[in-house]
């Protein structure tokens, strides 16, 4: 067998929260050869240690955090870590990947891979720093929402340290909650904030100066270079990405009819243009906030008249905005700032609110829920209402009224009212903004994602509409479950490489495999 000799620190750190103690593990060569890191390995370790039928919410689910041999290296992109759990969302995998800075700081404390059990009697925050671990009190943070949380973290710790936290909702259950690091980037879907909260663990707090060794420096310089150049070459990374952000997607998706309008009762948006990249970089636009060792910079600051903050995505521009018949773009964006500091996965949000006001336009919600909603609104409930996605993200980070009800997804708020067809989702997991009636790839890589209604584990959009690496008509079934096999281990490769996925615009699997094997010396 082949030996690693770089990448990795070779060590798995296992905290109780139950009785407050830890212990450090080697992490057995073989597994990394065969699972690499972020999604691979975390999936692996859960698999192996997770009985069936646990309910993800008891104490004896796992919450996983998970490094990736690409981190510290500064390859390009090389920032996303990964958490991985049993998911109370969809009942299946739960496994999410953020970006930002904390992937690497994280790897810097000496640890691949972090793993959470039990339950902590009273809040708590976890503090690595190196060799370091502490379980701190964290009472006087229950109930602060994830930027004032960060704030008080930064001060009591060390001002470079990663934090990564939950907000209200996930302390309260909410099964569209996420995990926010650097105020704005979310390990989003799966409801992996409410499995944080429900072990009472309010933040993880990171602070490392341990380098990761690799083998041959000139062999991963090469790499790395081999890897700039293509990415700065590449039309969607080089251009539209980087000037407009992930929203430069809207009006391509909007002009192909795929553009979820309405609950998904519509697939194009008259006013597309009003919440498009283009209007957001005039209106809003401060300032780009790249990612750790990302040349692109998709993440952008904004800044509304009242408010500043990361975002809004593309795919929370179209949850929050079309999906919702709105166009108000300031509203969408103080929309999209509640997720951030409350801890909401806004695709879920959005959706969860849409299918809310189908469920009231066709009059299938009972008194007592319409009396909940008019105290929250003053009002009912209607598309094209942006005050109301305003209040009623609030409401869900606060898990308070009819926001109560909303903050545990479509598929239960539709099943609640007889009504399971309008919610907009796979295996529990609400759908993203590319109409399956509109591309037939994507229509099969959604149906068939491991983790539910999920654009990024088959993203054969890059093919059916935006022409990468080639074109392929999006209304036709030839060739496309080759494909989405394809991309799906294509995806999964590059999940556990820790890398962004928008390299893939740019990069083929030659181009991974040289990297990881400069990384590796495998």
């Amino acid at each position: 067998m082949k030996t690693i000799k770089g990448g990795y620190h070779n060590k798995l750190l296992r905290i109780n929260l139950t009785d407050h103690t830890y212990k450090t593990e080697e992490i057995p060569e073989d597994t990394l050869l065969k699972y690499i890191g972020g999604r691979g390995l975390g999936v692996k370790f859960l698999f192996d240690e997770l009985p069936a039928k646990v309910d993800p919410l008891s104490p004896e689910n796992k919450l996983l955090f998970v490094s990736a041999p690409l981190h510290g290296s500064n390859a390009a992109t090389a920032s996303r870590f990964s958490v991985v759990c049993k998911s109370p969302l969809t009942g299946g995998i739960g496994e999410t990947n953020s970006g930002g800075h904390f992937g690497v700081d994280f790897k810097n404390t000496g640890v691949d891979v972090l793993v959470l059990e039990g339950k902590s009697e009273s809040p708590c925050y976890i503090f690595i720093h190196n060799e370091k671990v502490e379980i701190r009190d964290a009472q006087n943070l229950w109930g602060k929402t994830t930027d004032l949380t960060t704030d008080i973290l930064l001060e009591e710790t060390d001002s470079k340290s990663g934090v990564a936290c939950i907000g209200p909702a996930g302390e309260k259950g909410m099964l569209i909650s996420s995990i926010v690091n650097e105020k704005g980037h979310h390990s989003g879907r799966s409801g992996v904030g409410a499995v944080m909260g429900s072990k009472n663990l309010k933040a993880i707090v990171v602070r490392g100066t341990q380098e990761t060794p690799y083998p041959d420096e000139e062999k991963l310089k090469d790499a790395k270079k081999e890897w700039q150049t293509f990415i700065g070459e590449a039309p969607l990374t080089k251009n539209a990405l980087k000037e407009y952000g992930t929203p430069a997607l809207v009006n391509i998706i909007n002009n192909r009819g795929g553009f979820p309008t309405k609950n998904f009762q519509e697939g194009y948006f008259a006013n597309a243009e009003s919440i498009s990249g283009e209007t957001i970089k005039e209106l809003y636009y401060v300032r780009s906030q790249p990612c750790k060792a990302c040349p692109i910079g998709c993440a952008h600051l904004t800044r509304t008249p009242d408010r500043a903050g990361k975002g809004p995505e593309f795919e929370t521009v179209w949850s929050l905005g079309a999906a919702c018949y709105v166009h108000d773009l300031e509203k969408i964006t103080n929309a999209n700032y509640n997720c951030n500091e409350y801890g909401i996965d806004t695709i879920s949000a959005g959706n969860t609110i849409a299918c809310a006001m189908e469920l009231s336009e066709k009059g299938f919600f009972d008194e007592e829920t319409l009396n909940l909603i008019h105290n929250a609104l003053g009002r009912g409930l209607k598309f094209g209402d942006a005050d109301a996605v305003v209040k009623l993200t609030e409401l869900m980070g606060k898990a308070e009224g009819i926001g109560e009800i909303l903050g545990m997804g479509s598929k239960r708020l539709a099943e609640k009212y007889g009504h399971p067809e309008l919610s907009m989702q796979v295996k529990g997991m609400e759908l993203p903004a590319y109409d399956p009636r509109g591309f037939y790839g994507m229509s099969l890589s959604l149906s068939t994602s491991n983790r539910g209604g999920c654009h990024l584990k088959a993203y054969l959009v890059s093919t059916e509409a935006l022409s990468t690496p080639f074109e392929i008509d999006r209304f036709s079934e030839k060739g496309k479950p080759g494909l989405a096999k394809l991309y799906q281990d294509l995806i999964s490769t590059i999940d556990s490489m820790g890398v962004c996925i928008f390299t893939s615009f740019a990069l083929n699997p030659i181009h991974y495999a040289n990297m990881m094997s400069a990384i590796t010396g495998v």
